[in-house]
């Protein structure tokens, strides 16, 4: 099997510590859980902000293919397909 295309991925503000500040990165996955697999390559650290001990999105993370909320990390992915990491705001 070849190497699945590079994606699109918005990262939110108190995620981009691990991007060197950048808003937006490149990461490459068949599925969501891929593509955090190939960020985490690239951003060390940042998948465990995102992912719990039980492979589960945390409940104050969202992601988004396209227009579309991802609930499990086996959604596919397609080509060009762009994926947004979002941080639930909390406190009061």
């Amino acid at each position: 099997m070849g190497r699945a295309s590079s994606n699109s991925v918005r990262v939110a503000s108190p995620l981009r510590s691990y991007t060197a500040g950048a808003a937006e990165v490149s990461a490459a996955g068949a599925t969501v859980g891929e593509l955090l697999a190939d960020l985490e390559r690239a951003h060390p650290g940042i998948r465990f902000r995102m992912i719990d001990e039980q492979d589960r999105i945390r409940p104050h993370i969202r992601i988004f293919v396209n227009q579309n909320e991802v609930k499990t990390l086996d959604e596919p992915l397609r080509a060009n397909d762009r994926v947004h990491l979002i941080c639930a705001l909390s406190g009061g």
